[in-house]
């Protein structure tokens, strides 16, 4: 196997200490197999990280790559209209070549900024092309096409049957699952309660517990949802998926802003993980979810960007300022400190996705998920006796990720992403956008 040796680092490990160390990283094929102080191993490619920090690659657990291509054209809304008048139309009027492009658009900003990890949503058709550009790009990613049987003001093209939205799901899950290498991995996507019956929820109950995958959905992220599902539903959000059987450890929320105390209680017993989108929650004015109280209580909690047109970047360093500092607005200064962020962005990721054991952390057996980042410039000194962890999560930008390895296989070097032509997609994507806006009419 090939192996590559990464010298003369500053190693923020993220392991059960938090350790930082300045030394060595050899890896062998996609696994790290060594750190430590000047390894004598010897390596058919060798890296010199002199003053660089490596960290374990960003796990971002919410992103939906389907829609990149709407940055810029969803803005200032709050959700309901921010779906029904522009979202859904525009994912209604996607084909196999907007997709593929919206994902590489994506999925090349990703790796750009130091994420090497995602749990994706993808929309009701095409979810073939989003996986075809995930497994070309070398990004790791649980991905599923969206699910939606149900709701008012739905598009009809995203308009599904019950039974056709659970065995297409189950196809794709046969096509991708344990693709790419292990990288991808396939996960059930019912949009949120309002789009699905009780039928197509269930069906995913059981079909997750039969093929072992992961349900991933929204809740509770704005107070119309709310008062839909209950309207319709007789209670709440998280009660309600309580009570069908589907709040499992394998499911996992996203945005989670308003919990009532029973919410909270189910979702910790259950063992239910939740995903944190400061960037899009503001931006849609949904709100502030609340992370330290759901942390506190032991409840796995993850950081993602969500998709491009509610928030129009997907830069994780991006979100953990804002995860850092929304907090400390609510609960005083100390609350939500540097290194319990980067933690959240790496191992609390891996947590919500239920790969601790393979990602998050620098450490001797775990997948070779890095990034390299070079703090050689302005905005990131004085150096001198600094907190390194303060520097990476309040200082550092995108802009300083200088390379990247997902699966030991480096997919950035020298700030130039090599698994994803730019040129191309930067002229295919505006190409595929026309595309997609002369089919709305």
């Amino acid at each position: 196997m090939a192996t590559k040796l990464i010298r003369n680092a500053i190693i923020v490990t993220m392991n059960g200490s938090n350790e930082v160390l300045k030394g060595d990283v050899l890896i062998t094929g996609n696994r790290i197999t060594s750190v430590g102080d000047h390894l004598t191993e010897q390596a058919d490619v060798i890296i010199d990280a002199e003053g660089k920090v490596l960290l374990p690659g960003f796990v971002q657990t919410h992103i939906h790559l389907c829609q990149t291509l709407f940055r810029g054209r969803a803005d200032d809304l709050a959700l309901i209209d921010w779906l029904r008048q522009k979202i859904w139309p525009l994912e209604a009027a996607h084909d196999e070549d907007s997709v593929y492009y919206s994902a590489l658009l994506g999925l090349g900003e990703l790796i750009r900024s130091g994420t090497t990890t995602i749990l994706d949503m993808e929309t009701v058709h095409y979810t073939d092309s989003a996986f075809r550009a995930i497994e070309e790009s070398g990004m790791r990613a649980l991905s599923g096409k969206v699910m939606m049987d149900h709701g008012t003001e739905v598009p009809l093209a995203l308009q599904e049957q019950t039974e056709s939205s659970l065995q297409q799901s189950v196809d794709l899950l046969e096509r991708w699952h344990g693709t790419a290498n292990g990288r991808i991995q396939y996960a059930f996507c019912p949009r949120f309660v309002v789009s699905c019956t009780e039928k197509l929820l269930v069906g995913v109950r059981d079909l997750s517990e039969q093929y072992k995958v992961k349900v991933h959905t929204h809740a509770s992220e704005n107070l119309d949802e709310i008062a839909l599902v209950e309207a319709e539903r007789g209670m709440r959000n998280v009660v309600y998926l309580d009570h069908i059987g589907l709040a499992k450890p394998n499911l996992i929320l996203a945005h989670s802003i308003w919990l009532n105390d029973e919410e909270k209680r189910i979702i910790r017993d259950r063992g239910v993980k939740v995903t944190h989108c400061p960037g899009s929650n503001m931006k849609l004015a949904s709100g502030v979810a609340q992370i330290p109280e759901l942390m506190r209580e032991g409840i796995a909690v993850g950081i993602g960007a969500d998709g491009a047109p509610c928030n129009n970047n997907l830069d994780m360093f991006q979100e953990m300022r804002l995860t850092a500092f929304i907090q400390k607005i609510q609960h005083g200064p100390t609350v939500m400190d540097a290194r319990t962020v980067l933690r959240m962005a790496t191992m609390g990721g891996a947590e919500v996705l239920g790969m601790e054991k393979e990602i998050g952390s620098i450490e001797v057996g775990k997948l070779a998920d890095l990034q390299l980042l070079d703090l050689e410039d302005f905005h990131a000194y004085p150096s001198y006796d600094a907190d390194l962890f303060s520097r990476v999560v309040y200082a550092a930008t995108r802009g300083d990720v200088d390379t990247v390895f997902i699966d030991g296989e480096i997919v950035m070097q020298g700030k130039m992403v090599k698994t994803v032509d730019r040129k191309r997609v930067l002229k295919e994507s505006d190409r595929a956008l026309k595309g997609l806006l002369n089919r709305i009419g």
